[in-house]
């Protein structure tokens, strides 16, 4: 292994009590198996380092070399390879985990839970049976799960309108402050969850909506086409998301709102999720992709 890498792993193993290399983010893990070692390692500690692989290919293949493991996740504690997805579960399960971080798992406090007349009187009439409660589950991507059983030991519970609504423990700790109503949507009714742990989101955005932003000229957009699309057609104002753009997005404030287009939308939502992972608070992008400006919002643009 280079020289350079293996200083550059070391330094990261050595940057906290636990590190852990993982696909994606603690916020926003980008495979099943890093999710299922955040949320382990969620039941032990509020912070701790994650290092996201696919952010660097240097890092994603040095760190197999480097501990001689050939999968993804790893863990470190303490400068010490401890192992994969597999291993650490079997840790948690067996209770030597404790021992490895030195921390034993405390008391989970039942979360505040806020939850409408409407929503109580929906699940109510859901309930079949005395033994079920009401299970909300909070991934580490704060997706929201809500679903009808029995309460397990370990769960923790909190009656509300006469309700029991039941959290695994990483649950729990997750939903702090969460609000559950039941509204309207052209579907029907639905249950809106909204909770106030949660990071921020990429959201959409129309072409009108992007339009009225452009004229009030607070936002910047950037396009993540290739040359070739941009010199059939292009929004302006927008930067070409090339390594310039990336080390200018590099020095705005995180509160800047970022704008992404492509054709269709797709490859831009991509960019745009990378982005929130990097810590930016307001970023979104353009629904339908420039198809849907030239449709919507410049007829006389030419399309492709």
């Amino acid at each position: 292994m280079d020289e350079a890498l293996k200083a550059r792993i070391e330094q990261k193993i050595k940057s906290d009590h636990a590190v852990l290399f993982m696909k994606g983010t603690r916020h926003m893990p980008a495979c099943g198996f890093s999710a299922q070692v955040v949320g382990i390692l969620d039941e032990y500690m509020s912070n701790y380092t994650t290092v996201n692989v696919l952010t660097d290919p240097a890092v994603r293949q040095g760190i197999k070399e480097f501990s001689d493991w050939p999968t993804i996740p790893q863990l470190y504690v303490k400068g010490e390879f401890v192992g994969g997805c597999d291993i650490i579960k079997g840790m948690f399960d067996s209770g030597d985990l404790d021992t490895t971080l030195g921390i034993k798992r405390g008391e989970v406090s039942p979360p505040e839970l806020e939850v409408s007349e409407s929503a109580a009187k929906a699940l109510a009439a859901a309930l079949e049976g005395d033994d079920e409660c009401i299970r909300l589950t909070i991934d580490a991507s704060f997706r929201n799960d809500l679903a009808l059983g029995p309460k397990n030991a370990e769960d923790v519970s909190v009656e509300r309108r006469g309700l029991t609504f039941v959290f695994d423990r990483t649950s729990a700790r997750r939903a702090n402050g969460v609000r559950i109503d039941c509204v309207e949507t052209p579907d029907g009714p639905a249950f809106k969850i909204d909770n106030p742990n949660a990071p921020p989101q990429v959201q959409a955005l129309s072409p009108t909506e992007l339009k009225a932003k452009l004229d009030g000229g607070a936002v910047e957009v950037f396009d993540v086409r290739t040359d070739r699309e941009r010199a059939i057609c292009e929004i302006s104002p927008s930067k070409m998301l090339d390594d310039e753009a990336m080390a200018y997005i590099s020095d705005l404030d995180l509160e800047t709102p970022l704008v992404f287009y492509c054709h269709h939308g797709i490859r831009s939502a991509q960019a745009a999720e990378h982005f929130v992972s990097q810590g930016f608070r307001n970023v979104f992008n353009l629904s339908g992709g420039i198809a849907a400006w030239a449709s919507d919002v410049d007829p006389e643009m030419p399309q492709y």
